[in-house]
């Protein structure tokens, strides 16, 4: 006789969540199967570009791209917290409450770090990079101090 596994019946409280079957959970139109697969949308920035993968009312996921040398807006958020993992590459996180006291921390593969609003800071690419951002939903809330690209030093559409 094969050894499946037994069947829930019921959910049951499991280690970090609830265990379940299918006709457990409350579907809503927002579950359908057309609101599962989405294709990521690409923005192009003059030092890389963002994939967003995934944005919603509560929060944003992008990967971000860096190219060798090339740095993001010094900027801060009034609203957005985020949190980045370094995928691939190195970078120098400058990050600090004003730009004259601005800390260089230099951030390996498979570090993260967590900005929170309000935090002056500036991602310098050292190689070409991937991070991995997952954020609060502000994707309009950036206040840049410095641009490297002559762009404006206000907030420009959520453009970094």
């Amino acid at each position: 006789m094969p050894n499946h596994p037994k069947r829930l019946d019921a959910p049951q409280q499991g280690v970090g969540g609830r265990l379940g079957t299918p006709e457990h959970a409350e579907r809503t139109d927002r579950d359908s199967p057309q609101s599962v697969v989405a294709s990521p949308r690409r923005i192009e920035k003059p030092w890389g570009y963002e994939l967003i993968w995934a944005q919603t009312d509560e929060y944003v996921g992008k990967v971000v791209h860096v190219r060798a040398g090339e740095a993001l807006s010094l900027q801060f958020h009034e609203e957005k917290d985020e949190t980045l993992f370094l995928l691939r590459g190195q970078i120098t996180l400058e990050i600090g409450p004003g730009v004259n006291s601005l800390q260089r921390v230099p951030i390996r593969e498979g570090d993260a770090f967590r900005i929170r609003p309000g935090v002056l800071h500036r991602v310098v690419a050292e190689t070409e990079v991937e991070i991995l951002e997952a954020s609060t939903p502000e994707m309009d809330d950036i206040i840049r101090v410095r641009d490297r690209y002559g762009r404006s030093a206000q907030m420009l559409d959520g453009v970094e």
